[in-house]
C-alpha cells in the first residue's frame, strides 16, 4: 500500500495544446484537480512536468492553480526519466512510490512508467487521472503498464489509500474533494 510517507504525485504534461485534443476531456480535467487537491491536502509532495511549453503550452490552469508553488520541469523526452532534472528532482524526494497521472496515457505517461519502473519506483497509474486522444489509445497505455509491472489505480482509491482512515479533518477534506 501506498503512503503519504513514501509517495510523491508526478503530473505528466496536462497542458494547454494537448489538453484539446484528449478523449473525455472535462471528466479528465476534474479527476486530475481533484487528485491534485488530494495531494496537497494529503501534504504529499507533487512533481510536474510540461512537454516543449514553448511549442504545447504550459499547464492549464485549472491543474496548475492547485499546485501554488510547484515549478514544472520542461521536457522534450517522451519519458520524463530522460531528463537530468526531472531525474534530479525525484531523488531528492527520496520517494519510492510514484501516482501517475497525466496525458497521453500512451506515450509519455507510458514511456515515464517504464523509466520509473526501470529504476526500481513502484508505480501506480491513476487511469482516470490519465487521457490519450482516442479511449483505445488510452487503454493500450494502461495495459502495457500493467503488462510490465505498474499498478493502475483511481483517484479516489489512491486518496483513500493515503487517507487510511475514516474519520478526522483529512477525511472530511477528501470526502469534499472527491464528492
Amino acid at each position: 500500500m501506498i503512503t503519504c510517507a513514501d509517495t510523491l504525485l508526478l503530473v505528466v504534461d496536462i497542458q494547454e495544446k494537448l489538453i484539446r485534443a484528449v478523449h473525455a476531456r472535462e471528466e479528465f480535467l476534474m479527476r486530475a484537480q481533484q487528485l491534485v487537491q488530494g495531494a496537497r491536502v494529503l501534504n504529499v509532495p507533487i512533481l510536474c512536468t510540461e512537454q516543449n511549453p514553448r511549442g504545447l503550452g504550459t499547464t492549464v490552469a485549472e491543474v496548475a492553480a492547485h499546485m501554488p508553488g510547484v515549478q514544472p520541469v520542461s521536457k522534450f523526452s517522451f519519458g520524463c526519466c530522460a531528463s537530468e532534472e526531472f531525474l534530479r528532482a525525484l531523488q531528492t524526494s527520496a520517494r519510492r512510490n510514484v501516482l501517475l497521472a497525466g496525458i497521453e496515457t500512451h506515450v509519455c505517461v507510458y514511456q515515464t512508467a517504464m523509466g520509473l519502473l526501470g529504476r526500481g519506483y513502484h508505480v501506480e497509474v491513476v487511469a482516470d487521472a490519465c487521457s490519450s486522444r482516442t479511449p483505445e489509445n488510452k487503454q493500450i497505455g494502461l495495459a502495457k503498464m500493467r503488462a510490465a509491472g505498474a499498478a493502475v489505480t483511481s483517484v479516489e482509491t489512491a486518496l483513500f489509500e493515503l487517507l487510511q482512515v475514516a474519520e478526522g479533518p483529512l477525511f472530511k477534506d477528501i470526502l469534499k474533494i472527491v464528492k
